[in-house]
């Protein structure tokens, strides 16, 4: 044993979760849930472990070896914390095909690691809303998804002002690309050079575009047919804050087609929330013919960042309504009745066992946040009347035990 104390800090680019904060939680997840299910879509979930040799074959040995956490268990099998979901998925789509139903409409909200620079927005560790739909080759799919994306934004209580749906084709990328590079394998390092485009200085972009090109940087792009068609679609729908935008890469190379991101418009929060696209080729990594896909990943730690700047954050509430005070401890089966009859009534009650004074147990209520309190003596046994008491004004109203539960629901 060592004298040294332990650390209270969490570990670096992970958050702990304290009540306000699992509160707040419990809004995001709950809100994305809703808004996916009003489309159908239906959750799926997996372990946070995959073998690394998954995302290898997708995106390389260096994006596993500097942005995973991966490791060798005691099998001396190579495991990596999943930084994404959507090999996870296509895996599982996969592995079960041929008793799948198709189109297929699923989604989860899993834990994600990834070990990058802690900053605004992006963590080492986060939950992600993963929403994808499987078997459909048409845009019909990316009107859906994209559909989906908004329906998430305008449940969280966001305007149409409030963002942008940017939305471009990696097939127009790839076109515009070709003849332009030194060789076609540098598609992939001019993808994510792009990418990375607006977050570097002119001068380096053009030092890095020049070893992968012998031409000076020019992209101009024009909406397609497809482009045209989703947006036109869209607006049918009501969703007219959409826009095609030609610089908008998504830095993932499994894209195929059709990208889009959801963007703030926020003067405080410019950046984008969250985005996707189509992946039609991922099931080929399992030796499986062609699966069509497009889906979005939609992180916690942006969203909660866009609900704060536009002061759409809930307000905290505990989930006790009512705080039970004892005064005299020859009461307390009485209390412990009291708490059990509204218990079973559906009413949540927490029942002091501190045995502290009433006014440190009524305090104590009051910190908690807890709306209403009651006083257990010998009186309120005695005439089986109990005084419910609003902390938040100081409003009481007398009532019997079976009018309890109706008051406070009422409240």
């Amino acid at each position: 044993m060592t004298d040294k104390k332990l650390s209270t800090e969490a570990y670096k680019g992970v958050r702990d979760f304290y009540p306000e904060d699992m509160f707040i939680q419990k809004h995001i997840f709950e809100n994305m849930r809703k808004a996916v299910e009003k489309f159908g879509y239906v959750e799926y979930g997996a372990s946070v472990l995959e073998p690394a040799e998954l995302y290898t074959a997708k995106s390389g040995e260096e994006i596993v070896n500097e942005q995973t956490y991966t490791f060798t268990d005691r099998g001396d099998r190579k495991v990596t914390l999943r930084p994404e979901m959507t090999p996870t998925v296509a895996r599982m789509v996969t592995a079960k095909r041929k008793a799948l139903t198709f189109p297929l409409r699923w989604y989860s909200i899993p834990n994600l690691f990834r070990y990058e620079k802690p900053q605004r927005g992006r963590t080492r560790e986060h939950w992600q809303l993963n929403v994808d739909i499987f078997g459909v080759e048409g845009i019909e799919a990316d009107i859906e998804v994209i559909s989906v994306a908004n329906e998430v934004m305008k449940t969280f209580g966001a305007k149409e002002s409030d963002f942008e749906i940017r939305i471009n084709s990696r097939k127009l990328l790839q076109q515009a690309l070709e003849g332009k590079l030194k060789s076609p394998d540098l598609y992939a390092s001019a993808i994510k050079l792009l990418d990375s485009k607006d977050k570097m200085s002119k001068e380096t972009f053009e030092s890095e575009w020049q070893k992968i090109s012998d031409q000076p940087y020019s992209l101009n792009l024009q909406a397609n047919e497809t482009i045209n068609s989703i947006i036109s679609a869209l607006k049918q729908k009501n969703i007219s804050n959409v826009v095609f935008y030609p610089t908008l890469v998504r830095g993932f190379a499994y894209y195929t087609d059709v990208v889009f991101e959801v963007y703030d418009t926020s003067p405080e929060n410019r950046r984008a929330l969250f985005g996707g696209g189509r992946y039609d080729d991922l099931a080929s990594l399992f030796g499986d013919d062609k699966v069509p896909a497009v889906g979005f990943g939609a992180g916690d730690v942006t969203m909660r960042d866009f609900l704060e700047t536009r002061n759409l954050l809930p307000t905290y509430t505990p989930s006790a309504v009512l705080y039970v005070a004892v005064q005299d401890e020859n009461c307390r089966q009485d209390a412990e009745q009291l708490a059990s009859t509204l218990r079973a009534q559906n009413v949540n009650v927490i029942l002091d066992i501190s045995q502290k004074k009433i006014g440190d147990q009524i305090k104590n209520a009051d910190r908690q946040k807890i709306p209403f309190v009651t006083v257990i003596g010998a009186e309120e046994i005695k005439n089986n009347t109990f005084r419910v008491k609003k902390l938040i004004d100081g409003v009481e109203k007398i009532l019997k035990i079976d009018e309890i539960s109706v008051y406070l629901k009422e409240k």
